[in-house]
Formats: structure tokens, C-alpha cells, sequence
């Protein structure tokens, strides 16, 4: 009996682990240059279920992939993104690699249906495009809205983007006291909390839970932390390594 109880403990877990999705960190940002159509591949390829990228307006009028609002870190170019538009954006290199910045567009013409797609809204002014380019991509059959979350640092620019649409799903990204989102997430009927994994325990997620709320963490790296929070019910973890998963 004993041993019965014991093999159905171990069940029970391995199926609570492998419902956790594994969530590429602008893909697989820690072997390819983030944000860039091959990266997501890579991230894919080591066995991702899911990708997180950035988005920003640029002048033209394109979302385009990128995390920083300046260029210079992150390519050969200098100045802000949402002063380039799409021609200027497409000579740079990101990270003196022979990648180039792709915009939302490509990356939903380039992934399955399958695929999890978590979008961050970094600039101003990027919901209503991305809500566009999404509904056209369902309406062709090429993506499904249950696998598209949006999130943000900027809980107003997901504020914009529910006063568009009320069935798109939306996470409040914080590195703070993941509790203190649980208020303004349930005011925007978002589905999630993605927080830094360092703010969370065992305490924090039973109460996000509570109101039912799903954690997606970032940015998990170590293999060590990355077992420990497949032991907590944590719905995603995002990871510059999918393949540590």
C-alpha cells in the first residue's frame, strides 16, 4: 500500500512538472542574439514550449523586437529605437552577429501554433499594433489565442491594450513584492504575475494562487534553481537556456 501511495506521489509530481512551460528569455539569449528569428529557433530546437520576446513601435509604424530603448548597447547602430524606422532598423546588427532586428510580424509567420508567445509590451504605444497583428494571425488560422500573454513593466500600456480587447490574456511583470500586482492584476482581469524568481516562496505563490492567478518567472538560469521552482506551482519558468529545463 505503501509503495502504491509512493508511485502515485511521484506521478502526480512528474505531471505537475511537466505542465511547468519551459519559456525561452528572447530565445534562447543565451546562445544566439536575443530578440533575432534565429534565436527563437535555437530556443525551439533545445525543446522550449514557449518563447518570451520585446516589443517596441518603431517611427515607421512596425513593432519590432527589441529589449533596451537605446540601440547602442545591444547593435552597431546608436540612438533610440522608436526614432528608427524600419529601413534604418534593418542595416543594424544585434550583437555583432550577422542578425538582424525581425519585427512581431515575422516572428508569427516563423512559429507553429503551438507555440506559447509571450509578448512584452516595452515601449509606449505598442498594444494596439500587437492586437492587430494578432487578430489577423488568428484570423488566418496560424495562432491561437490562448497561447499569446501579453505582459509588461508598464501596467498602463496593458491598461491600453484591455480597453481594446477583453480576451486577450495579460501578465504584470514586477521585480518586487510580487503581491503587491495581485490588485491592479485583478482590476485588468489579467491571467498572470510574471515576477524575478528571487522574490518568490513557497508563502507568496499559495496566495497568488488563491486568487487564481498563474507565475510565470524570470529570468532562471541556474539548473539548481531552475529544479528547485519545478517544485513550486509556478505555471512557466522563462530561461536564457531552455535546454537546462
Amino acid at each position: 500500500m505503501i509503495r502504491i501511495i509512493f508511485f502515485m506521489f511521484c506521478s502526480l509530481l512528474l505531471n505537475s512538472q511537466e505542465s511547468i512551460l519551459n519559456i525561452g528569455h528572447r530565445g534562447a539569449k543565451g546562445h544566439i542574439a536575443e530578440n533575432t528569428i534565429a534565436s527563437i529557433y535555437k530556443a525551439i530546437e533545445l525543446g522550449a514550449d514557449g518563447i518570451e520576446i520585446d516589443v517596441f513601435l518603431c517611427k515607421s509604424g512596425e513593432i519590432v523586437l527589441f529589449h533596451d530603448k537605446k540601440l547602442d548597447k545591444l547593435t552597431d547602430g546608436e540612438g533610440n529605437i522608436e526614432d528608427k524606422n524600419l529601413d534604418e532598423l534593418r542595416k543594424l546588427k544585434v550583437l555583432d552577429s550577422s542578425h538582424s532586428i525581425p519585427t512581431l510580424e515575422e516572428v508569427l509567420n516563423s512559429i507553429e501554433k503551438n507555440i506559447f508567445l509571450n509578448i512584452e509590451l516595452k515601449g509606449r504605444n505598442t498594444a494596439q499594433g500587437s492586437l492587430d497583428l494578432i487578430r489577423k494571425y488568428i484570423r488566418r488560422n496560424k495562432i491561437e489565442l490562448n497561447n499569446i500573454l501579453f505582459s509588461s513593466f508598464n501596467w498602463e500600456e496593458l491598461k491600453d491594450l484591455r480597453s481594446l480587447s477583453d480576451k486577450v490574456q495579460l501578465a504584470l511583470i514586477t521585480e518586487e513584492d510580487p503581491l503587491l500586482a495581485i490588485d491592479y492584476a485583478l482590476k485588468l482581469k489579467a491571467v498572470a504575475i510574471n515576477p524575478n524568481y528571487k522574490d518568490l516562496n513557497e508563502q507568496n505563490i499559495s496566495k497568488i494562487n488563491e486568487k487564481g492567478l498563474k507565475i510565470y518567472t524570470w529570468t532562471v538560469n541556474s539548473k539548481i534553481e531552475i529544479d528547485k521552482l519545478k517544485t513550486l506551482n509556478v505555471n512557466g519558468i522563462i530561461t536564457d537556456f531552455p535546454d537546462r529545463f
